[in-house]
C-alpha cells in the first residue's frame, strides 16, 4: 500500500511501514535518463530547480519500482530494491584482533596477476587492516609494481619510496637499530596516508621483528572502559611535526577521528612526532590523563602482534587503523627496507570492481 502524506510518500508492506520517503528526496533521487547520465549514473538534476514544498500528484508501484508523477509532468523512477543495499555490504566489515593475530600471506605475483588472489588480499586488508605479500622481488623500487592493483602511490614531501637502513644519515629512529614504538606514519599531515607498504629487501639481522597493533580494537576497549577519556581524545587537538633538511610537515589534529555516525574513522598516533602542547591550553590536564591511559594500551603486550618480516616480503597495513612498530635488532648483517604509501579508497574500490568482474 502507498500513501501520500504532506511531505513524504509512505510505502507499506503487509500493513507495516517499510519506507517513509520525503518528497524532495524522491525528486532528488530519480533514476530516469533525464535526471541521471545513463552511462555513468551521475546526477544531472539540480534540487533548487523545484519548489521546497513540491508534492506528487500520483504514486504507483510496479514490480518493486515506484513511479511518481509530479505537477510539472515529470515522472520519477525509484527502484525500491536498491534501497536495501546498505553501504556495509559494499565492503567487508572490519574484524578486531589482539596479540594472537597472524596476518594472511599472499603471493606477490599472484596478487598482481590473479583476480581471486587480489580479492582475498583486499578482503584481508579491509577486515583486519593487514596482509603480507610473500615471494616479492628483492630489487629496489619494486613497490612501484603494486600500482596497477593498489592504485597510484600516495606521494609526500619526502621520498616517493623511502629507504630504511642503519646508516650515518639519521633523521628518525627507524634509521637506527633501536626499537621503534607503535605509530602510524605522517601524523604530521592533516590527511595522513591511509595505506603503507613496508617491503623487506634484505633481513640478515638477529631480532628486529615486526609488530602491528589493531588501533581500532584498542580504542573500542578504551571507549568501553573510559568513555570520558575517549571523548577528550576525539576533541583535543594535538600538534605533530616531521622535518628534515629540506622539508617540514605539521598538523594540529585530534588523535581520534570519527565518522558522521560516531564510528572510528582514523587513529593518529606518533609519540615520536608529537610536539609540545601550549601549557595554557584548556583541558590540558584532562587530556594528559586520557593520553597516559592511551599510551599504556598502545604499548601493552595485550595488543601487540609480533612476527618476522623476511627478505622478499612486504607488509601492507591500513595505517588509519593499524599501528606498526619494530623490535630492536643486532646490526650484524644487512637489513634494508623500503616503504611507500597508497590510498585505501583506491584499494577498496578496486576490490568492488574485481568482485563485479568475477561475479
Amino acid at each position: 500500500m502507498i500513501e501520500i502524506s504532506k511531505d513524504a510518500v509512505l510505502v507499506y508492506e503487509d500493513e507495516v511501514l517499510e519506507y517513509e520517503l520525503p518528497h524532495l528526496w524522491i525528486r532528488d533521487n530519480c533514476s530516469c535518463d533525464a535526471c541521471r547520465v545513463k552511462e555513468t549514473q551521475e546526477k544531472q538534476f539540480i534540487l533548487s530547480s523545484v519548489e521546497l514544498n513540491i508534492t506528487p500528484t500520483n504514486v504507483t508501484e510496479d514490480q518493486n519500482t515506484l513511479i511518481v508523477d509530479w505537477p510539472d509532468k515529470h515522472q520519477s523512477i525509484i527502484e525500491l530494491d536498491s534501497l536495501n543495499k546498505k553501504d556495509a555490504e559494499r565492503y567487508p566489515q572490519w574484524e578486531s584482533w589482539d596479540k594472537d593475530f597472524l596476518p594472511s600471506y599472499f603471493d606477490w605475483e599472484l596478487f598482481l596477476e590473479d583476480d581471486n588472489e587480489a580479492i582475498n588480499a583486499f578482503n584481508a586488508l579491509l577486515k583486519s587492516g593487514v596482509f603480507v605479500l610473500a615471494n616479492a622481488p628483492q630489487e629496489p623500487e619494486s613497490l612501484e609494481d603494486l600500482a596497477p592493483r593498489m592504485g597510484p602511490l600516495h606521494e609526500t614531501l619526502f621520498e616517493r619510496i623511502h629507504n630504511v637502513s642503519v646508516d650515518g644519515h639519521v633523521y628518525n629512529i627507524a634509521h637506527t637499530s633501536k626499537a621503534v614504538p607503535p605509530h602510524n606514519d605522517f601524523a604530521s599531515y592533516s590527511a595522513q596516508p591511509s595505506v603503507q607498504a613496508l617491503h623487506m629487501l634484505q633481513n640478515e639481522c638477529k631480532g628486529g621483528h615486526s609488530v602491528v597493533v589493531d588501533g581500532w580494537t584498542l580504542l573500542e576497549d578504551l571507549k568501553q572502559d573510559h568513555p570520558d577519556y575517549f571523548d577528550i581524545l576525539v576533541k583535543f587537538p594535538v600538534p605533530f611535526r616531521e622535518f628534515d633538511e629540506d622539508n617540514e610537515t605539521y598538523s594540529n589534529e585530534p588523535i581520534i577521528s570519527l565518522t558522521s555516525s560516531g564510528a572510528i574513522k582514523s587513529f593518529r598516533f606518533s609519540n615520536q612526532l608529537m610536539q609540545t602542547i601550549n601549557p595554557n591550553t584548556e583541558n590540558l590536564k584532562d587530556f594528559y590523563i586520557a593520553y597516559h591511559e592511551l599510551c599504556n594500551r598502545v604499548n601493552s603486550d595485550k595488543y601487540k602482534a609480533t612476527f618476522r618480516l623476511e627478505s622478499g616480503q612486504a607488509l601492507i597495513v591500513a595505517s588509519h587503523r593499524v599501528l606498526h612498530a619494530r623490535e630492536s635488532f643486532v646490526p650484524s648483517g644487512k637489513r634494508h627496507l623500503q616503504d611507500a604509501y597508497f590510498v585505501l579508497d583506491n584499494a577498496a574500490n578496486n576490490l568492488v570492481l574485481l568482485k563485479q568482474k568475477n561475479h
